[in-house]
């Protein structure tokens, strides 16, 4: 998996690197460190995987994301940023980012948010504090397991992930999934996790 990384600053970008390398699937082709580097270099470098910083010199992540998916679809964006307010994170995902992972992320968990925005598995915001239980779940009437399950699978955790995090088996978990999609009326983990994105249930893990 090819990996472009856009972010102004040098001591972000060497950490992401040295993080991202860590995992053997995972090379980083290229680095930008301003927003009119972004398009040129995805174009010379053709990463499966654009990590995007919204704060970016010259050209603002946002616009980024725009011109990215107007002349490169293909490419997959994920937003890492310091931001965690809503209004950006649904700017970002309503401009094509596949997924938005908050700087204060556990390190460990970049290289499987980056992954499941590929298998379009994961939306975001990762390493962002989550609220109070929504009125939309209470109604859904979820059960403390329900709601934890369906966090951890919004955070891109694979069922076996989910297992050992909770110190259940694979099938429980999944026995677990079937009640939460009947009862949130989805039909799949992506509509699940889109779901959790939208009432704001991913909390911090960091």
């Amino acid at each position: 998996m090819k990996v472009l990384i856009a972010d102004d600053h040098r001591l972000v970008l060497d950490s992401v690197r040295r993080t991202l390398e860590r995992d053997e699937e995972i090379e980083v082709v290229g680095e930008a460190t301003t927003g009119s580097q972004v398009l040129p270099f995805v174009r010379r470098t053709s990463p499966d995987v654009l990590l995007l910083d919204l704060r970016m010199p010259q050209m603002d992540g946002l616009t980024c994301i725009e011109q990215v998916r107007k002349h490169c679809p293909n490419v997959k964006i994920v937003v890492l940023s310091a931001y965690t307010d809503a209004e950006r994170i649904q700017a970002a995902l309503e401009r094509g980012a596949s997924g938005y992972v908050v700087k204060s992320v556990n390190p460990d968990d970049l290289p499987g948010a980056v992954r499941h925005a590929v298998d379009g598995t994961f939306f975001g915001p990762v390493g962002a504090q989550g609220s109070e239980e929504s009125d939309a779940v209470a109604a859904a009437g979820l059960t403390e397991r329900e709601l934890a399950v369906l966090k951890a699978l919004a955070r891109g955790l694979s069922n076996g992930a989910i297992a050992r995090e909770s110190w259940i088996s694979e099938q429980t978990v999944k026995f677990h999934l079937s009640n939460i999609y009947r009862k949130l009326g989805v039909a799949n983990r992506t509509e699940a996790a889109r779901f959790a994105y939208e009432h704001m249930l991913v909390e911090s893990h960091a």
